[in-house]
C-alpha cells in the first residue's frame, strides 16, 4: 500500500480537519509534538509543542494519507498530486467544494470520456488533488 506523506508548515491540523470533513474521513492516528516523552536530542519547544507530529487519515477504503507538521518552509510540490477515486457523484462534489474553497482549479470537476467525473485542484494549503468518479 502507498500512503502519500504530506509535510506542513504549523498547518497540518487545520488541512487534515478539512480533509477529513471532506471525505467523510477516519482519524486513524493523531499525535502532537507535546505528547512525545521528553528527549534531549530532540528539544521541542514550548511554541511547537501544538504542532502535528503525525497524523492518518482514511480518506476512502483503501485511500490513506499521512501527514505532518515541519520545522522548515517548504515550497509547494507541483509534480505530486494526490488522487482520489470516489464512489458517487455526491461524496465527489462535497469534497470539491471544500478544498476548491481558497483554493486554485486546474480543471473543473466535470464529465470526461473516461470518467463520469474528473477534476483537479490546488487546495489553499498548496496540495494538488485529482478527483475521479468511474
Amino acid at each position: 500500500m502507498i500512503k502519500p506523506y504530506i509535510m506542513f508548515n504549523r498547518e497540518c491540523e487545520e488541512a487534515f480537519t478539512l480533509y477529513q470533513k471532506a471525505f467523510d474521513g477516519e482519524m486513524l492516528a493523531f499525535q502532537k509534538y507535546g505528547d512525545m516523552p521528553p528527549n534531549p536530542d530532540f528539544p521541542v519547544a514550548e511554541s511547537d509543542k501544538d504542532l502535528v507530529l503525525h497524523v492518518e487519515l482514511k480518506l476512502t477504503e483503501n485511500g490513506v494519507i499521512m501527514g505532518a507538521d515541519g520545522k522548515r518552509t517548504l515550497a509547494d510540490a507541483e509534480k505530486v498530486h494526490i488522487s482520489v477515486e470516489l464512489d458517487s457523484e455526491e461524496r465527489a462534489q462535497k469534497a470539491w467544494n471544500m478544498l476548491t474553497d481558497g483554493g486554485t482549479v486546474h480543471m473543473d470537476l466535470q464529465p470526461t470520456f473516461f470518467a463520469k467525473l474528473h477534476g483537479s485542484v490546488k487546495d489553499k494549503f498548496g496540495i494538488s488533488w485529482m478527483f475521479t468518479v468511474r
